[in-house]
């Protein structure tokens, strides 16, 4: 992967206010919901490790997730407190995590080249790489389909303007003929 674009500044201190970071959990929550309510098959992929806890740490953002599939629930705490409980890790840049999930880089190359570092459960994060790769997910989509008109077509312009800008990957583009 070519080095991916620093996240911008203007993020780090917005996810510092008092609610922003139990806000961030809680918008993630309700994204994860939706998503397993529309495609199922990501839960029932993950097989025995449904119940794993991962923690997802955007290296250069200023909190840290962590995703538990069996209650659908994603937690988000400041950087700088103890870790939460978790399973497996899953470490990298934003924009690593963002090119994996809309399936323009490879998870294994990421891996590889140390663009994503993982440890503990390593059958987990295989499971959850295999069930995000096989759900095709398009995250502006799915953001957009949780708000309503006007503001979903704004989103998917906003989207487009900012992945031109800053080269972050931010919905899955479909293979050229």
């Amino acid at each position: 992967m070519t080095q991916p674009p620093a996240l911008p500044r203007l993020l780090g201190p917005l996810a510092l206010l008092p609610l922003a970071t139990p806000a961030l959990g809680l918008a993630f929550t309700r994204l994860l919901r939706r998503i397993a309510r529309q495609k199922p098959s990501i839960l029932a992929r993950l097989g025995e490790s449904q119940s794993a806890r991962f923690l997802i740490d955007v290296t250069d953002g200023p909190v840290i997730l962590l995703m538990e599939p069996g209650p659908r629930r994603i937690t988000a705490s400041r950087r700088g407190r103890a870790e939460p409980a978790h399973d497996a890790a899953i470490r990298g840049r934003l924009a690593a995590f963002l090119a994996m999930l809309h399936g323009s880089e490879d998870g294994d190359a990421l891996f590889f080249s140390g663009d994503l570092t993982i440890t503990g459960d390593m059958a987990a994060v295989l499971a959850l790489r295999n069930a995000l790769d096989d759900a095709e997910l398009d995250l502006t989509e799915e953001l957009a389909a949780l708000s309503r008109p006007p503001f979903d077509r704004w989103l998917r312009r906003a989207s487009s303007l900012v992945a031109r800008q800053s080269g972050y990957v931010l919905s899955r583009e479909e293979p050229r003929p």
